[in-house]
């Protein structure tokens, strides 16, 4: 059994899993966007033990840049020595672009 990997968010996954629930709340169902923002953590909690079953994010091809779709999101991450870290939450139909 491999070991865990440490999992982080960045400041962008942040702001996007807040951006995510202001707008469940403004369509008066946040209890829609709190299930969907538990739904989302576990999804990223299980990349702690399978930090490789995401795909590699195809706009890029970079294998350490991956993605698990859990609709209606992406959650893009980058896979390092013993870490996870989250890089963006988006909707699933959003198209990637390098910064």
């Amino acid at each position: 059994m491999s070991a865990r990997h440490a999992i982080s968010f960045a400041d962008s996954a942040v702001a996007d899993l807040e951006d995510i629930r202001a707008w469940y709340g403004q369509l008066d169902v946040p209890d829609v966007g709190e299930r969907l923002l538990r739904e989302v953590v576990s999804q990223v909690e299980r990349l702690a033990e399978f930090p490789e079953s995401g795909r590699i994010v195809p706009e890029f091809g970079i294998a350490p840049l991956r993605e698990v779709i859990h609709r209606p999101f992406r959650i893009v991450y980058r896979v390092g020595e013993g870490r996870v870290r989250v890089v963006r939450v988006w909707r699933s139909e959003r198209l990637l672009k390098l910064p």
